[in-house]
């Protein structure tokens, strides 16, 4: 199923993303932020499951920023999973 995350109090400001039907991430991309960053993030979490993915990167900061976009698309992943 593709989501759409508006982000808070990050440089990007949407997270679209793909989770199939086993729980893992076939897609990521975010709309604005550090571009080569996040590809990197993107790539390393497809294949992954949505539950892992969300554990390991929440609560990332960015400098004195209370959030990131690891940790947004954390959030992300968390309301997705909640609406399963």
């Amino acid at each position: 199923m593709q989501y759409q995350y508006k982000t808070t109090g990050t440089c990007a400001q949407m997270i679209q993303f793909e989770i199939d039907d086993n729980g893992l991430i076939q897609d990521v991309q975010f709309m604005g932020g550090c571009n080569g960053n996040l590809k990197g993030i993107s790539r390393l979490v497809k294949g992954r499951k949505a539950s892992e993915v969300a554990e390991l990167l929440k609560g990332t900061t960015c400098g004195p920023k209370p959030t990131s976009c690891p940790d947004q698309f954390a959030r992300a992943l968390e309301a997705a999973m909640a609406q399963a």
